[in-house]
């Protein structure tokens, strides 16, 4: 046997052994590069629950940094306070008031309405006389006496004669009380009388139902020997009713010579013309 020949026998051999080691190799490459659909969309599913995780986080970010800078805004106030100090401008010298008289307020001129206001408050206080009113003594009435002559035989205000009487509030504490005393000389007496209210000795009592008054006047003497002279005139007030009341009062008319003369009657109460 040749030595050349075992040497060819030994390569055919082999070749059927490369042969199959390169058909094995090429196997494994195309598995390898190869992938199985189940595991293409396994793949992509995964990617898309990342990109959603990722989306998720970076809003959940954005939401947290407006607090983060708010806090940051608290923790270090001198960053806005410093920006707001760089804009402030700054005066140039010459061009701000420096006097205190800038501040003090423009005189304003009075107007023609602050004239009209004592107009006004003389109207109100016009209107506090009320003719008929009633007064701190009582109502205003109406009503008839009887007159006692006291001394004096001048008019019949000495004498006892029938008499009409009367009261008429002005105001709170102001009355005229008109009446006229019958018989040969009629005496007509009109006295403006100034009422007084009696207070109980307990702050806490109502007052007294007697009114006392006072007043002065004129008394008219009527007749052939017609006369005006002085009056002068006090008296009380008694309420008997919500419709009445009593009255006593003292005249005393200066005519020639001085008559006086008491009147005790009762009126009949009424309120206002």
């Amino acid at each position: 046997m040749n030595v050349n020949n075992i040497f060819i026998r030994k390569e055919f051999l082999l070749l059927p052994g490369l042969a199959a080691l390169a058909v094995v190799g090429t196997s494994f490459s195309a598995q390898a590069q190869t992938v199985s659909p189940v595991e293409s969309q396994q793949l992509t599913e995964s990617s898309a629950t990342v990109a959603a995780n990722t989306e998720a986080q970076s809003q959940e970010s954005a939401i947290a940094n407006p607090v983060s800078n708010g806090t940051e805004l608290q923790q270090f106030p001198s960053v806005n306070t410093e920006e707001q100090a760089n804009r402030i401008i700054t005066p140039v010298p010459g061009t701000v008031a420096t006097t205190s008289a800038t501040l003090a307020p423009a005189y304003v001129e009075p107007t023609a309405q602050t004239s009209a206001t004592p107009s006004s408050t003389s109207t109100i206080a016009q209107s506090d006389i009320d003719p008929g009113r009633a007064t701190r003594g009582g109502r205003s009435y109406i009503g008839v006496a009887g007159n006692i002559g006291i001394s004096g035989d001048d008019s019949s205000l000495g004498d006892g004669n029938f008499a009409a009487i009367s009261k008429i509030g002005l105001t709170n504490a102001i009355s005229i009380r008109p009446s006229a005393v019958f018989g040969n000389n009629t005496t007509i007496l009109v006295p403006i009388t100034y009422d007084f209210t009696l207070q109980a000795a307990d702050a806490f009592s109502e007052p007294l139902a007697i009114a006392p008054y006072i007043g002065i006047g004129a008394a008219i003497k009527t007749g052939d020997d017609s006369q005006v002279g002085f009056l002068a005139s006090g008296g009380i007030d008694l309420p008997l009713s919500s419709q009445f009341t009593a009255t006593a009062a003292i005249n005393a008319g200066f005519f020639d010579s001085t008559d006086i003369g008491l009147l005790i009657g009762v009126g009949y109460n009424f309120s206002g013309f």
